[in-house]
């Protein structure tokens, strides 16, 4: 039959509005994928993978209240928050994003639990998203224990608060400050009546960082909360809510332990493997001091990136150093090598040295620890 022109035309529209229509149906549809790629979680203890290497929890343990997240390929959003509990208790829920194992559920491919003397380097970056109607603390958690544990609660909890709004405080108190990853904190210790807590408190809010774990992990092991052949089991980030919370998010989380030759070593022993010697010498005056401290690597490799914990003993606080950087003042401290002498050969030996005050009767500290590692005073 031969269309009349009238009538082709009228044809063509048709088919023009159709495919209109199937371009909306698609847009709908493409829609609807993107908004359900996200996953609502409500139940208590709920969780999810993202990136087929982290897990996401719900993780509401303190209240009977709902509590859901919407989970993202980077994180999650509390989406709904209700109940309040008091302030000066714990807090209703800890949910979080992590690497490692929770109460027997591991992250995919996890390195972890890892001996901590045999971990070079763990690099870690997070994102925070914060709201202002709630009382929370924004922290990033790191657990230790004695044993290789993948399940039930770990001896010695690292929590770094990267932000916190209301009347709420760390566990324990307050037992002075210190310098760590070159950012100042509030430093807390105490037990929760389940495990020990070591507390860093930011004293404003930090929303973005990449930090290396190992920089908290070595200010445990120096405050004795800790051991060099313990092990880091997982390392979690989220918030702890007392009241309200919708709206607070991570956006962004990553998590790699670098172990063994391997693990960011450039092919080297790991420093937390390392064999090592350490001479203090000091010259004293009334009210004052120097030290010149000789670190000698005895083992067979090199050692790179050195990091020298030890605790200055009562009164003693420093003023200036060389050759390294000795932070915080005073207590547990940590003398970090220079780009100019971070490698110490096999072998070899590197020198840093530092002035300060003390009060009281001098006296030279007992321990020191490269990297983790106990080593031998000469």
């Amino acid at each position: 039959m031969r269309l009349l022109p009238h009538r082709l035309d009228t044809t063509r529209g048709l088919l023009g509005a159709l495919l209109t229509v199937f371009a909306l149906v698609a847009a709908v549809l493409s829609t609807a994928s993107a908004a359900h790629a996200d996953t609502q979680i409500c139940d208590t203890f709920g969780s999810t993978t993202i990136q087929s290497r982290y897990v996401v929890q719900n993780n509401r343990w303190g209240t009977d209240a709902t509590q859901c997240i919407t989970v993202t390929d980077s994180g999650f959003r509390i989406s709904q928050a209700d109940g309040s509990v008091p302030t000066n208790g714990a807090p209703k829920s800890y949910p979080s994003v992590y690497n490692g194992c929770h109460y027997t559920n591991c992250s995919p491919g996890t390195a972890l639990p890892a001996k901590l003397n045999t971990i070079s380097s763990a690099p870690t970056g997070i994102s925070y998203s914060y709201v202002n109607d709630a009382v929370y603390d924004a922290a990033y958690d790191i657990w230790l224990d004695p044993t290789a544990r993948k399940d039930g609660v770990n001896q010695t909890e690292i929590m770094v608060w990267f932000n916190k709004v209301g009347s709420i405080q760390p566990v324990g108190s307050q037992s002075g400050t210190a310098t760590v990853g070159g950012r100042t904190w509030q430093v807390w210790s105490g037990n929760n009546g389940s495990n020990n807590v070591l507390s860093f408190v930011a004293p404003s809010a930090i929303t973005s960082w990449n930090f290396d774990v190992m920089d908290f992990v070595q200010q445990a092991i120096s405050r004795q909360m800790a051991s060099a052949d313990w092990y880091l089991t997982s390392v979690q980030a989220g918030f702890e809510p007392w009241q309200n919370g919708t709206g607070l998010a991570v956006t962004s989380f990553s998590s790699t332990v670098n172990t063994g030759s391997g693990g960011g070593g450039g092919g080297t022993t790991p420093p937390g493997q390392s064999s090592c010697q350490v001479t203090y010498g000091t010259s004293v005056w009334t009210d004052g001091f120097t030290a010149d401290v000789t670190i000698r690597n005895t083992g067979s490799t090199p050692v790179d990136n050195w990091k020298l914990a030890f605790t200055l003993p009562s009164g003693q606080r420093v003023t200036n150093s060389w050759n390294a950087t000795v932070s915080p003042a005073s207590g547990a401290v940590t003398a970090t090598a220079q780009s100019h002498n971070a490698q110490i050969a096999a072998g070899g030996s590197q020198s840093f040295g530092f002035q300060g005050s003390y009060s009281g009767t001098f006296a030279a500290p007992s321990d020191f620890t490269l990297n983790g590692t106990a080593c031998t005073k000469a």
